[in-house]
Parts: structure tokens; C-alpha cells; sequence
């Protein structure tokens, strides 16, 4: 089955700039590889009303969750935000479980893994966060230190997770994830957005038009 919607979760002061790398590549697909369509985005929330993200952009849902269909998702995207900590989001986390249960990958990055771990979620798959002192912190029901990587982000079967200043790592471990970009191709683009060296712009234009 060809599945092709990514989903996204917003909720009031989501971070912006954590989907900022990986929303482009996966809407034009200008990196894919050959014969492999974009994706189609689609936003979803706990209702309609206009969400407000931490840069001030006003966004309005697709969709409510019970909206989602599981046969045509390819992915669940969490962003941070500091709401994570103080409303409730039951609803969503409940469709994470859904979402691994059924082998489809779900990408968290920042507060997002803190609600993660606050649901149990995390004690089951190697992961990050933003910090693991601060995890344990807010999170005294979280178990799972054992499973803990100080890394910018991790992937886990169908988990991947970041701290809030790994958009670009975060990024290309969903792009690896979905498989849809040449191996070598996603390195050229991973370094280039890295390290800011032109040279990697130019060696990523080539590959792509070869």
C-alpha cells in the first residue's frame, strides 16, 4: 500500500523552526529518489479552532484527529512546544500508541518527547530528548534512563526523536526513515544545511540532475 499522507500535530506555540527542514523535503520531494511521489501534508488537531505557533503564524487545522486514516499515513510529526507541559494532550499520545502499533513512524522533537515520556511511550525505545537530568525532572513516572542517547536524534524502529536544536538531524532521520532519498544524496544534503559550505549545494544539484 502506498501510503502518503504525513500528518502533523499542532497545538498553540509550536516551535516553527523544528519542521523547517524536513516539511519541504517530504511537500516537493525535490530530493526523492526517482519514480517516488511527494507527500501530502496534512494538519490535525484536538479541534478546528486557529492555532498560534511560537513565530506568531496563525495556522487553521485540516482536520481533527479522529479524522486520521491509518491506511493512508506515513508518518505522524510531533513539534515542541511549551504547551506540551501545560494542557492536555491525552488524545494525541493515545494515537501515537496507534500509530507504532500499527508499524507506522512517528517523528518527536523537544517538549514533544517530554509528553512521550510522560505517557510511557519512551521506556520502550531507544530515544532522546532535550536533556536527560531535565527529562527525569518534569517526567518522575519516566523509566526509561537505560534506554537514553545523548544524541542530536535517535531512531528506533518506528520512533524517531530529537532535542529541540536537532531540526536538521531530526530531519534526516526521517528522510532515512521513509527511504525516499539515495543515500549519498541525503549526506550531500545533510552536510550542506550543517555546515553552510556551498560546495555541497553544488555537489547536491549535480547528483540531482544526473
Amino acid at each position: 500500500m502506498d501510503r502518503k499522507i504525513v500528518y502533523v500535530y499542532l497545538l498553540d506555540g509550536l516551535s516553527d523552526w523544528e519542521l523547517g527542514y524536513v516539511l519541504p523535503e517530504l511537500k516537493s520531494g525535490q530530493c526523492f529518489k526517482k519514480g517516488v511521489s511527494p507527500y501530502t501534508i496534512k494538519t490535525v488537531s484536538l479541534n478546528k479552532n486557529t492555532v498560534i505557533t511560537m513565530g506568531g503564524l496563525s495556522i487553521i487545522p485540516d482536520m481533527t484527529l479522529d479524522e486520521i486514516d491509518y491506511t493512508q499515513a506515513a508518518l505522524l510529526l510531533l513539534p515542541g512546544s511549551y504547551d506540551w507541559l501545560k494542557s492536555d494532550h491525552s488524545i494525541i499520545l493515545s494515537k501515537v500508541k496507534e500509530f507504532l502499533n500499527k508499524n507506522i513512524p512517528v517523528g518527536a522533537i523537544c517538549a514533544a518527547t517530554i509528553a512521550l515520556a510522560k505517557a510511557g511511550i519512551l521506556n520502550n525505545f531507544v530515544h532522546t530528548s532535550n536533556d536527560l537530568d531535565f527529562l527525569k525532572q518534569v517526567c518522575p513516572e519516566y523509566t526509561g534512563e537505560k534506554n537514553y542517547r545523548k544524541e542530536p536524534s535517535v531512531s528506533d524502529r518506528n520512533l524517531i526523536t530529537a532535542g529541540g536544536t536537532a531540526p536538521v538531524e531530526f530531519a534526516r532521520e526521517i528522510l532515512k526513515k521513509l527511504d525516499v532519498i539515495n543515500e549519498e544524496v541525503l549526506d550531500t544534503w545533510y552536510k550542506l544545511y550543517k555546515t553552510q559550505d556551498a560546495q555541497y549545494y553544488f555537489k547536491l544539484m549535480q547528483m540531482l540532475s544526473a
